[in-house]
């Protein structure tokens, strides 16, 4: 069975930088079966029903502004699957998950600059979803609890967010950690090794520093959808975790 991932993209520059988080994803695929398919959740896209992409092959989405021209003549030409949307859509129904199809949206940053990194030669067929900040923390490991079964179908699935994103409080000099932002992680690394749903479904009020480390939850999100497609083993484990500009976590989370 594949396991599913939690990437985060920190900034849109990821993809031009060079460090161990960086590093760490350009050696992701080596020695790893290349997955049939890639379905992919990003921050970055969000629909107030759960939207599935069902496109040929996707434009590129530069959903930022003010960073290096390279970006913007970066492409990502993933082709899409249609038949794997379209069973997505089914298993959704299944779990009485409504969703919708999206025909026309390309990959937005949070999805093509990782996997840019990851399988540069976008060669691997993909599905985007989106996410809703405004379903409970319990209904979005549902969602990825309803797609548990294509990790045995040779399908990589993978959320895009971050755990500590607050852009109101980077410190673009900062040399070390905020104190705040590594007391949430080291509580949220506790409770994915325990998998302690309780604990997290409830992290907003049970959680060091929670308002400061997620002050909106879209990137919060991708996180739980991947944990909630390792019910069936329950086995999380930190494969990196860095920072920028203080308080950006770079981290990596594998679901067994």
């Amino acid at each position: 069975m594949m396991p599913s991932y939690f990437f985060a993209h920190g900034a849109p520059s990821l993809v031009l930088e060079e460090h161990a988080y960086t590093n760490l994803l350009k050696e992701f695929a080596a020695g790893k079966p290349k997955p049939k398919a890639i379905v992919i959740f990003s921050a970055h896209w969000e629909e107030s029903v759960q939207t599935v992409s069902s496109v040929d092959q996707y434009s590129t989405i530069y959903d930022f502004g003010g960073f290096q021209d390279e970006l913007y003549r970066m492409t990502y030409p993933a082709p899409g699957e249609r038949s794997l949307s379209e069973q997505i859509r089914s298993l959704f129904t299944k779990q009485g998950i409504k969703s919708k199809p999206d025909e026309e949206r390309g990959l937005d940053h949070g999805a093509w600059a990782v996997l840019k990194l990851i399988y540069p030669d976008a060669d691997i067929p993909v599905v985007a979803l989106s996410v809703n900040r405004y379903l409970s923390n319990e209904q979005q490991y549902e969602i990825g609890k309803a797609l548990s079964e294509l990790r045995e179908q040779d399908v990589l699935i993978i959320g895009s967010g971050g755990t500590v994103h607050n852009l109101r409080s980077v410190n673009w000099r900062a040399q070390g950690v905020d104190e705040w932002a590594g007391a949430f992680d080291n509580w949220l690394q506790s409770k994915l090794e325990a998998w302690d749903t309780d604990s997290l479904f409830h992290y907003e009020e049970l959680a060091p520093y929670a308002r400061m480390a997620v002050p909106t939850s879209e990137h919060f999100i991708p996180l739980l959808i991947a944990m909630g497609t390792g019910d069936a083993n329950r086995k999380a484990k930190l494969l990196h975790r860095s920072y920028q500009y203080g308080n950006l976590s770079l981290s990596c989370w594998q679901f067994d």
